[in-house]
């Protein structure tokens, strides 16, 4: 038993050190100590560390440096670049930008001092390998790259973005360099959604969640119940582990439908099986992180129908995994 016991002790100071380096590995260039910086708990796992609150006036100078305006969503300060220069079409139908052409960044701050950028990056065929050169040049990860779409044209990748360290201005530089061998446009000024011809109050009721308009697309997002970490960084929620169902209408109740759900490994298969039963097409089944846990797997869809029926469909996937409604998302 004593064995068994200091074996046990042996494997969990292992598991910790092997999360703290995988973080280290991953630790590029980021910045200065966050307002509001907080020391752990006691009894909380000293190799995890909690991202702390931020203001927006705290990233001034990451927003200058990325040459566009962002905005504070929660824990994180958000940047959304979509390629609205882009004609994309998919199965016949014109995708809006925020159904899935939407390049997305984001950063965190650490108690630990240190700040963590995620992103995923829209960009053409003909944009991705000088895109990766420059991201490389300048010490950004790529922790995906794939599909979204299923036949489309232009041929349209998405780019998954890891940086970890304690400059963020430097990446956000390294960000706006890459962006600039793109036709990623500048940021336009928000304005508010058009109504939506579609029955948004029955798209609620047959998910289960309180959904909003971007632009004019209908969206739905669901969170993982189980606090999820990156290395030695706990994400917060919002931030690589959401489920999202996303509407763009057609006309006479219908709509296409572009998203993801995020799972563990024991859910993959009922969610397939669950979305091909409903008349759901998958894309594909992928990571977006290297060194999450748990370890999350994402599938990307697509469906053309009714929505409140395609909507009863995904509530069967959506149900076969442990999210719960994002909250605070709505507007």
């Amino acid at each position: 038993m004593a064995d068994d016991r200091r074996q046990d002790t042996h494997s969990r100071h292992t598991a910790s050190r092997r999360r703290v380096l995988a973080a280290v590995a991953l630790a590029p260039v980021l910045t200065g100590a966050p307002a509001g910086a907080h020391a752990l708990s006691a009894g909380e796992d000293p190799a995890l560390v909690k991202p702390v609150m931020t203001k927006l006036a705290d990233w001034a100078d990451v927003g200058r440096a990325l040459g566009r305006p962002g905005d504070m969503k929660r824990f994180m300060y958000h940047t959304g670049l979509p390629r609205r220069d882009l004609t994309v079409f998919s199965r016949g139908v014109r995708i809006n930008p925020a159904l899935a052409l939407g390049t997305h960044v984001s950063f965190v701050r650490y108690a630990d001092h240190s700040t963590l950028l995620m992103g995923d990056a829209v960009v053409t065929e003909y944009e991705l390998q000088r895109f990766i050169d420059v991201l490389q040049e300048h010490g950004i990860l790529q922790t995906a790259i794939h599909k979204h779409l299923l036949a489309h044209e232009p041929d349209v990748w998405w780019v998954h973005l890891h940086a970890h360290g304690h400059d963020p201005v430097a990446v956000a530089r390294g960000l706006r360099a890459a962006f600039d061998c793109t036709g990623t446009p500048r940021a336009e000024p928000t304005a508010p959604s058009p109504p939506l011809a579609l029955d948004t109050a029955a798209i609620d009721a047959a998910l289960g969640v309180k959904g909003y308009a971007d632009d004019e697309i209908y969206k739905c997002v669901f969170a993982r119940r189980e606090t999820v970490a990156d290395g030695h960084l706990i994400l917060p929620p919002g931030l690589g582990a959401t489920t999202s169902v996303n509407f763009q209408p057609l006309g006479d109740g219908r709509a296409a439908i572009s998203g993801d759900l995020v799972m563990i490994a024991k859910e993959v298969q009922p969610v397939l099986v669950a979305l091909r039963r409903n008349g759901v097409e998958l894309v594909e089944v992928h990571h977006h992180n290297l060194t999450d846990e748990p370890r999350l797997f994402f599938v990307h869809y697509w469906a053309v129908g009714d929505a409140v029926r395609l909507a009863d469909g995904l509530r069967r996937a959506v149900d076969a995994t442990n999210v719960v409604p994002m909250p605070g998302e709505s507007g």
